[in-house]
């Protein structure tokens, strides 16, 4: 009776709206069951206490379930700041974003959340996409380029001409998506709901027939006749199809908890067994999310350890992923320290710090170029000289590089980020930084295939240049780069459309949409965020 209050309350609620689904039919099943124990002497309180408890147990798994989608929402609505500052009459004040109009023009500062979406007017900045777009490393903004609500400047002093308002914005538009993809019924239950519609109906028509029949029919008294037509209606309850775990779904479900796959229901995995394409986002998943430095090229007379030296003094005051992964690998290598004074980080070009009472820059090969190198003629080694800025050579020891054409390129081409490392007279080394590749990525693709997926797919939100690098390695059959989430959703709906349905596989908040559209949605769990020795898990 305890268990069973909510569904009969929800029975009658159907009734009195004239909707004649599983809850009514299990209500008039439980009620019958405890009916005919009470009244008439046949004991069914094991089948109503059963049928009370199974029901339950599935409204307790769909709760849970929505209880999980809220709060993949809550995480959604979290990225935006409540408040945002605006220049208003020469002043800068501090308003709620509701009140924040299109044309407004937003400051913000290094190290805050970006309240909106906008077009950069004023200063420059790294800024850290990868809660909206998934991108491993900041991307460099300056003035005339989109910024989007929800990302974080990391570094420099911005200002933002406004473009959407608070409820139109991208980070909206996400949320939006989310709850539309989660609103959506699948085929099965929207079966359900139907089958549901007809089979409530003609059950307790019939059990009703069977009471006014069986009199006539059988010779049986009043009494038998409706403890006939209650017993009907509780060996019709369509239980075993509402709670649908047969033996294979639950070992199914249980193996991969062991596994530290976390299965929500049996008809996910089900699904999950039909799908002909899957969806793959790149960082986090077929990457392992975290930046660390793949190449060291010594240039001149230096050695690995002396450019690490020298990177590490530059970077270790700074807050960009990029160099707090080259300071990793510099402790990591046990580097001595350098004495470093005046750090200044040169907004979207690199860093610049004196080491040792001599000014040493760490950044793109652009801020040397502007320092006046020619980085097609620098030399890998040395017999006795470097070619520097000031004592151009021409090369003519065969020990030159051509850094523009050859060095950076190619590891551009591997998907890394190049840095090169110096001072204003000489290139002392090159350095690659890259968001890893996890060592297990191409065999789970090559697996994908042997089951039979026909379709592996990349998406993901960075450059085309790393997006190609990362999918030639993997081996999958398809990539899409540069994508915005609403982007990966159109992508995940144009492979639905063609097939019998499909997985999207993700990594983070701005997954979210497609991992919701997706015909089975696998986000990485806190196992598969860990480091490569690792294996990737999906709740």
């Amino acid at each position: 009776m305890t268990g069973g209050q909510e569904i009969v309350r929800g029975g009658y609620y159907s009734l009195r709206n004239r909707n004649l689904d599983i809850d009514l039919l299990m209500s008039i099943a439980i009620l019958g069951a405890i009916t005919v124990s009470v009244g008439f002497g046949e004991s069914l309180y094991m089948e109503a206490a059963t049928l009370a408890f199974l029901f339950s147990v599935a409204e307790l798994l769909e709760r849970y379930s929505m209880d999980k989608a809220r709060n993949s929402l809550q995480e959604l609505i979290d990225l935006s700041p409540n408040e945002a500052t605006v220049r208003r009459d020469g002043a800068e004040v501090t308003v709620p974003v509701d009140d924040v109009a299109v044309g407004d023009v937003v400051v913000v500062k290094p190290g805050e959340k970006i309240p909106l979406d906008g077009d950069v007017i004023d200063g420059e900045s790294a800024v850290n996409q990868a809660p909206i777009t998934g991108e491993s490393v900041p991307v460099d903004k300056t003035p005339g380029d989109e910024v989007y609500a929800g990302t974080i400047n990391e570094q420099g002093y911005l200002e933002l001409q406004v473009t959407s308002a608070a409820g139109d914005n991208t980070l909206s538009r996400i949320i939006e998506m989310v709850e539309d993809a989660q609103s959506n019924k699948t085929e099965r239950e929207q079966f359900v709901e139907r089958f549901a519609g007809y089979y409530t109906p003609i059950v307790v028509a019939f059990a009703v027939l069977v009471t006014l029949a069986t009199p006539a029919v059988l010779g049986a008294t009043q009494t038998e006749a409706i403890v006939y037509g209650l017993t009907l209606l509780v060996l019709a309850c369509p239980c075993a199809f509402v709670i649908s775990t047969p033996v294979s779904v639950v070992s199914g479900i249980t193996s991969g908890a062991k596994n530290g796959v976390l299965i929500k229901g049996g008809n996910h995995l089900e699904a999950m067994g039909e799908v002909d394409a899957i969806a793959l986002d790149k960082t986090g998943t077929l990457t392992t999310g975290e930046l660390s430095v793949t190449d060291v090229v010594p240039l001149g007379d230096r050695t690995e350890a002396d450019v690490l030296r020298c990177a590490h003094g530059l970077e270790r005051r700074s807050e960009h992923p990029i160099g707090e992964a080259i300071v990793d690998r510099a402790e990591d290598q046990g580097v001595d320290r350098r004495g470093v004074d005046g750090f200044e980080s040169i907004t979207g070009k690199g860093v610049r710090a004196e080491l040792d009472g001599r000014t040493h820059y760490a950044g793109k090969p652009g801020l040397f170029e502007e320092l006046g190198f020619d980085l097609n003629h620098v030399h890998a080694a040395t017999d006795g000289g470097v070619v520097t800025k000031k004592s151009q050579q021409l090369c003519e020891r065969n020990d030159c590089v051509d850094l523009l054409e050859t060095v950076v390129p190619e590891l551009q081409a591997e998907g890394k980020t190049v840095v090169l490392v110096g001072t204003d007279e000489e290139i002392e080394g090159v350095i690659a930084v890259a968001d890893e590749l996890r060592p297990e990525a191409e065999a789970a693709v090559d697996r994908l295939h042997d089951l039979g997926v026909e379709d592996v797919v990349m998406l993901t939100g960075d450059n085309e240049r790393t997006a190609r690098a990362i999918a030639e390695r993997v081996g999958v059959d398809e990539y899409r780069a540069e994508l915005l989430p609403e982007d990966k959703v159109d992508a995940v709906r144009e492979l639905d459309a063609g097939g019998d349905g499909v997985a999207m596989v993700g990594d983070g908040i701005n997954d979210a949409p497609a991992l919701a559209t997706a015909t089975v949605g696998v986000a990485m769990g806190q196992r598969g965020r860990t480091p490569p020795s690792r294996r990737p898990t999906s709740p």
